[in-house]
């Protein structure tokens, strides 16, 4: 068998083997197949995601739910204004022995994990978010002088109310950007709220089931790195990137006169590899230009601003997203 068709064969079975997965996940979160969609693609990509949404919309449960099916050893850390950096990376003690000598002793935080579930990150102070900083890029921490790994694979899913919200403070930009996507938790819909309300309130509720383990989502990672992308996806993805960039030569008017900052390389890496892990999740073998403008929010939105004037007059980052990758997806298609 060729290394092609070797390829293909991981691909189609690690395909069904995500179908499974999915199934097991939405038999406790119903109805959020697109939510579900994009969690899965931010942890087959190695990265973390940003669950946006109000508080009851099922959230922490998605992320408890993962760690079950993904065979993921998870760590859960409530954020609360008073919650400091040693609390979640860990500290020294002194401690003194039977003889009475005296040594320091690390006692790991509840990062050391691999699936770290920050619930309401926003609510902690900056200065505590940003102990995560070092932690979700370089997968290790520095205290004391000692670099010490984390989990492997280690992945942050964390939740967040929106800011209009009271007892809130905003990501720091360097954090927002180190998540490789922001998945918005909408209300359901009338009908899944009748599912929801009959299986959520009688005496059993859905138990989901491990599909995964921590070696086979480290392999998963590495096929999805290995599949194709042609050339007429990678030319989507750095224009719609630069077309958001205020002050490129591809950017518009719109972009020119609204965004306060844009999307830097890290933007285009994460669509790089989300289109990958979103054809996978469909059974394709390779993305199309159509993942690319699916992705184009989750990937683009915490990592642009729009300025003062913009806002005031009332204008939505979302839409002009959405202007710009069809003016970018029209422009490639008529090249």
């Amino acid at each position: 068998m060729t290394a092609g068709a070797d390829l293909i064969a991981e691909i189609e079975e690690l395909g069904r083997r995500l179908g499974r997965a999915k199934a097991s996940i939405n038999r406790r979160f119903i109805g959020q197949d697109r939510v579900v969609d994009l969690t899965l693609t931010a942890l087959l990509c190695g990265g973390h995601g940003l669950l946006v949404g109000l508080p009851g919309l099922g959230k922490t449960m998605l992320v408890d739910t993962l760690s079950t099916v993904m065979g993921l050893g998870s760590s859960r850390i409530q954020f609360t204004p008073d919650l400091m950096p040693a609390d979640i990376l860990g500290s020294e003690v002194l401690e003194t022995a039977a003889d009475g000598a005296r040594s320091f002793r690390f006692i790991e935080g509840p990062i050391f994990c691999q699936l770290l579930m920050a619930d309401e990150i926003n609510r902690a102070s900056p200065r505590t978010q940003s102990a995560l900083l070092q932690a979700m890029q370089e997968r290790e921490v520095t205290i004391a002088g000692q670099h010490r790994p984390l989990g492997r694979p280690f992945h942050v899913l964390a939740t967040q109310n929106p800011i209009e919200q009271e007892g809130t403070y905003p990501l720091p930009e360097a954090q927002l950007d180190r998540f490789l996507l922001q998945i918005d938790v909408d209300y359901p819909d009338r009908a899944t709220e009748r599912d929801i309300l009959i299986a959520t309130t009688g005496t059993e509720m859905a138990e989901a089931e491990p599909v995964f383990t921590s070696d086979d989502l480290i392999a998963a990672q590495t096929t999805v790195r290995r599949m194709p992308v042609g050339e007429k996806v990678v030319d989507l993805i750095l224009d719609l990137v630069r077309a958001c960039r205020p002050g490129e030569p591809e950017a518009g008017a719109a972009v020119s006169g609204s965004v306060a900052w844009g999307p830097g390389p890290r933007a285009a890496q994460a669509l790089m590899l989300g289109v990958r892990a979103r054809a996978l999740l469909d059974g394709r073998l390779a993305p199309s230009p159509e993942d690319v403008l699916a992705l184009a929010r989750p990937v683009l939105s915490h990592r642009m601003a729009l300025s003062f004037a913009a806002r005031a007059r009332g204008e939505s980052l979302a839409d002009l997203i959405d202007a710009v990758a069809r003016d970018v997806s029209r422009g490639e298609a008529a090249a």
